[in-house]
Order: structure tokens, then C-alpha cells, then sequence
């Protein structure tokens, strides 16, 4: 006797359109981590307002985060600066503007900032600053694009000669995703 398939066991044709249901899911989770990249880097900077923003007071705003594997509770401190914003081309002038500083700075210390909306604003770190941050969002979106990519082409089924081939440059382009996105992300914390 040689037994039967399990009753729930999928046959193997439903179980490769769901796997290419899924890589079509992460193609379309990657595009929008794309669009997102183009927008929170390059776009952003482009199309904020340069300026400076001169300190009246700094705070430091302390949340508790309580973790669910242990009974402790994690404090996270989050810096913000309150003052003066003036635009470059002095187009814009706002006395109550407030951002994030990686720093707690003294009254009178004048912070290169932009203007990126009505009242938001966000210390500038430059063109250098803004294109690492849609590089991290590249890389980070080229593996589901690439993951997808897989899924979409095979099923998730690696077992036939083609697939193989496009397994191992699928391997090697999440690689390089893994390294783009740890050197992007350094490179945006240090610019």
C-alpha cells in the first residue's frame, strides 16, 4: 500500500499561481517602497525651502515603550528645537517652528533646516543627505522587487533548470540590495 496525499494538501499547479500571486504582492510592495524613496529623498529636498532656524529652547520628549517578551520597559528620548525659522531667499519667516534635532542646542544656535510643508520642518543634511535616503529606500524595495520578480517567473518552484539560474541572480541582487541599503543608511546617519 502506498498511501494517499494528505487531504489538504494543495496540488502542485494551485500551489505555484499562489506563489505567483505573492511575488505579483511583492512587486507591488517594492514599486511603492520606490515611490516612497523618490519622494522622502530627492523629491522632498527639491521642492522644500531652505533656511535656518534659530534656537529659542530645546526639549527632550521621553516615551515608554512597554516590550512584550519581557516585563521591561523601554524609554526612547526624542530631541526637538523650537524658534525661528527664516527662509534663504527670505520668502518665508515662521517665530514658532519646531523639528527634530539630533542635538540639545543652546538659544541663539542657528540650525541649517527646511521647510517641507505649512509647519513642518526638518534638519538639512544637503543633496548628499537626500539622495542616501532614496538609496536606502532603493535597495531596501530591490529585494521584495527581486523576491517578487522570483515568485512571479517560478511560483516560488526552484526544481527546474531555469529557475535555478534565475535563483542564484536573484540571490545576487538581494546581496547587493543587503549591502546598498547598510551603506545608504550610513551614509544618510553620517551626512
Amino acid at each position: 500500500m502506498h498511501g494517499n496525499a494528505a487531504p489538504n494538501a494543495a496540488p502542485p499547479g494551485d500551489r505555484t499561481r499562489l506563489g505567483r500571486l505573492i511575488g505579483a504582492g511583492l512587486i507591488l510592495v517594492g514599486l511603492v517602497l520606490l515611490a516612497l524613496g523618490a519622494y522622502l529623498g530627492p523629491y522632498t529636498y527639491a521642492t522644500a525651502t531652505p533656511g535656518k532656524l534659530t534656537v529659542e529652547t530645546c526639549t527632550v520628549d521621553y516615551k515608554y515603550r512597554s516590550s512584550t517578551s519581557s516585563s521591561s520597559r523601554k524609554k526612547t528620548k526624542t530631541r526637538y528645537c523650537y524658534g525661528t525659522f527664516t527662509a534663504s531667499d527670505g520668502t518665508a519667516k515662521d517665530l514658532n517652528a519646531e523639528l527634530k534635532s539630533d542635538a540639545l542646542h543652546q538659544r541663539g544656535y542657528v540650525i541649517e533646516a527646511l521647510k517641507t510643508g505649512d509647519t513642518s520642518y526638518k534638519q538639512d543634511h544637503g543633496w548628499v543627505g537626500a539622495i542616501a535616503v532614496g538609496c536606502a529606500w532603493f535597495f531596501g524595495a530591490l529585494m521584495p522587487l527581486t523576491i517578487g520578480f522570483f515568485g512571479a517567473v517560478t511560483g516560488f518552484s526552484s526544481g527546474r533548470a531555469p529557475s535555478r539560474h534565475l535563483f542564484r541572480t536573484s540571490f545576487a541582487l538581494i546581496a547587493v540590495g543587503v549591502i546598498g541599503l547598510v551603506i545608504s543608511l550610513l551614509v544618510a546617519f553620517f551626512a
